[in-house]
């Protein structure tokens, strides 16, 4: 599978990119969509459903998981960015938007939470099944044992994330470093660490993590393992994809300026992270994501409903809100078929 450790320099300009939501929180074929975006009911009739029904459709559940269709120059490659918390959900949710998981040639995994991770063994199998040869791209910290302490202070573990050697007993080829790289012919880049430098944007300090069982918890606020996914459409500019913004939303897109300052942010999509506790910094993350211009924002998964009417308040018609089942196309002058 081709590949190349090139610098962020070197990623490709893409003459289109597909998205697709296979795993997301919300189910909402009623939410207002970007003019870019292809509802579920649409989808699925596409896929071959003769009827609309429950079992037609897609369940939500906690998590993130993106099929992303690349094409440049006829070369078309196939990547998922993360698959979500659960194997038999996320395989019907494939199934029903008629995604053939033989076609995937690369897993980039956002960071080390099972809400991410823990369908990968069923997408491999899958993958596999179908004839299909898979990298998996990882970094060591996603692999530490993680937990909570909730308000009362008790500690409690989440599930652990499949390793890389269970990765590649099932057939994967696992990619475990903590550099940067880009992907499939240099049609995505897929970050190193990402710098916390925002004044508001210091993480949760209810995560814990520990390296081994034997050894004892330790506060794990920053969640260092994260890392996003940067593809570069041509005449529009960088989609941004953060399944989860541990490392807050204006750090991601700090970085990103940093390593494509000539380059404007078309759109920035997943998880904010911006629900809960950590409500108290969406005025601060809206000031500070407008200094960027970004012409589309897609919240995701943690996001959260405040920080999503306040993004709305501040920045209009370019927010709109992810939904399982929705496909999103990025290519110049592309608008959604009638009845998206």
């Amino acid at each position: 599978m081709p590949q190349s450790n090139e610098p962020a320099s070197s990623l490709k300009a893409i003459d289109s990119l597909a998205v697709d939501v296979i795993t997301d929180d919300v189910s909402d074929n009623y939410v207002s969509k970007a003019l870019f975006a292809v509802s579920e009911f649409a989808n699925v009739i596409a896929a071959g459903a003769k009827v609309l029904s429950g079992e037609a459709l897609l369940c939500a559940n906690l998590g993130l998981g993106l099929r992303l269709v690349s094409k440049a120059d006829g070369l078309e490659h196939t990547l998922l960015f993360d698959t979500g918390p659960e194997g038999t959900i996320f395989i019907r949710n494939c199934a029903n938007l008629g995604i053939r998981l033989g076609e995937v040639e690369c897993i980039a995994v956002s960071h080390g939470h099972w809400d991410h991770m823990a369908a990968l063994p069923a997408a491999i199998d899958a993958i596999v099944a179908e004839g299909g040869d898979i990298e998996i791209h990882v970094n060591p910290g996603m692999f530490n044992e993680r937990a909570v302490k909730l308000a009362s202070g008790t500690v409690v573990p989440v599930a652990k994330v499949p390793s890389p050697s269970e990765m590649q007993a099932r057939g994967a080829k696992v990619v475990n470093r903590s550099g940067a790289r880009l992907l499939l012919d240099g049609h995505f880049y897929y970050s190193g660490e990402i710098p916390r430098l925002s004044s508001f944007e210091k993480g949760r300090t209810d995560h814990l993590s520990r390296v081994s069982p034997d050894a004892p918890w330790e506060p794990d606020p920053l969640l260092m393992d994260e890392r996003m996914l940067v593809a570069h459409v041509r005449d529009l500019g960088l989609i941004v994809f953060s399944a989860c913004s541990h490392a807050g939303i204006v750090n991601v897109c700090t970085q990103v300026r940093t390593l494509f300052p000539d380059i404007p942010i078309h759109c920035v999509m997943g998880g904010l992270h911006l629900g809960g506790v950590m409500e108290r910094i969406i005025p601060q993350t809206v000031d500070g994501l407008r200094p960027f211009g970004i012409r589309n924002i897609i919240t995701a998964h943690c996001t959260g409903w405040r920080a999503l009417r306040a993004l709305a308040n501040a920045f209009g018609d370019a927010v709109s809100q992810s939904a399982v089942g929705t496909r999103y196309t990025f290519a110049p002058g592309y608008e959604a078929p009638s009845g998206h």
